[in-house]
């Protein structure tokens, strides 16, 4: 599923809340990322535990106790934590971050569908990583479907199914005699019956944590190989700058990385970069210059200061792409 950088965790809350499987397991690569998830879904309602290197034999083994009876819902894991679990009804799995060799991607996968039943395996993609998917998935001969994650509107549509049938569910059983006598004093206290309905739906829906909204990403055309650039002859791409130049230490070895992720473009979308004295041009694929333009005017907490937009007709730099300044430092803003 293609995710924007910034709505990766929202994704897998969303997974979550519409998957109907009684267990799911979500990977991430390093205990502090396993901390932080298991933290914020235990924050929004979710019965989750948490299983890393760090914790000890005891710690594991009463979270998967847990897993095993009922009592939580999701594990939080490692691949190191993860290995040899076998959970019982693990109907999900999301790599909420993508492993990086293939065995890994299979032996995460392999925790749900086990002993004939069905399962399924999520990948997590911000745009700038979907080659790196598309390759592990070609290395373990996975034949994967590309969509959007689940939006808030289609998780409310479920949920309203679910809670018509959980209602159902309990008024089909024979109500107790002091059930009876409340229903009847809100009654003849002047309820109306369609009023004691929607309280009863109002309580089923209490504790589900609330869908998040998540941002549009468009998929683009299939990827072009590794060594074709995005431009070339009579295939001129879109420009644009950023306002931090050689004057403020801007470098190749920092521009790019920050272009792909402020622009959620792979490195192959970003063509020739021109680093001036008070401003960086550089040429995005014109197939991706729409998402990028897109993705960058959105207010970038961790560089606000960086302002990007096109080049105006006539202002494109020429010539050859000048080197940085004092390389590998972080730049100034002007």
């Amino acid at each position: 599923m293609l995710v924007a950088p910034y709505d990766v965790e929202r994704a897998v809350v969303n997974l979550l809340r519409v998957s109907d499987s009684p267990r799911a397991i979500v990977f991430c690569s390093t205990r502090a990322a396993v901390a932080r998830l298991h933290g914020n879904l235990s924050e929004r309602g979710f019965s989750a535990v948490a299983l890393s290197g760090e914790l000890s034999q005891a710690e594991r083994s009463r979270a998967l106790q847990g897993l095993r009876d009922g009592r939580a819902q999701v594990c939080v894991a490692t691949d190191v934590a993860a290995r040899g679990i076998d959970l019982p009804d693990l109907g999900l799995v999301i790599h909420a971050e993508l492993p990086k060799e293939p065995e890994t991607m299979l032996h995460r996968s392999g925790r749900t569908g086990r002993a004939g039943r069905k399962g399924t395996s999520v990948l997590i993609v911000p745009p700038s990583r979907r080659r790196m998917a598309e390759r592990l998935l070609m290395a373990a001969r996975v034949e994967a479907e590309w969509g959007p994650p689940p939006a808030a509107e289609a998780i409310h549509a479920r949920d309203a199914e679910r809670l018509a049938a959980q209602a159902q569910a309990l008024l089909a059983e024979e109500p107790s005699a002091d059930d009876t006598a409340v229903a009847r004093a809100l009654l003849d206290g002047g309820a109306a019956p369609e009023a004691i309905a929607a309280a009863l739906v109002k309580v089923l829906r209490a504790p589900l944590p609330a869908p998040e909204e998540l941002s549009a990403v468009e998929a683009g055309p299939p990827r072009r190989p590794v060594r074709e650039r995005p431009t070339g002859p009579g295939q001129e791409g879109v420009w644009f700058r950023i306002n931090v130049g050689r004057d403020g230490n801007a470098d190749p070895r920092w521009v790019l990385p920050f272009l792909c992720r402020r622009g959620q473009v792979a490195r192959d979308e970003i063509g020739r970069i021109r680093i001036l004295g008070r401003e960086t041009q550089f040429e995005v694929a014109a197939y991706a210059a729409g998402r990028f333009a897109a993705a960058a005017r959105r207010p970038d907490a961790d560089d606000p200061h960086i302002r990007v937009e096109p080049v105006p007709a006539g202002h494109t730099a020429r010539g050859p792409r000048p080197s940085g300044g004092d390389r590998g430092r972080r730049p100034q803003f002007r």
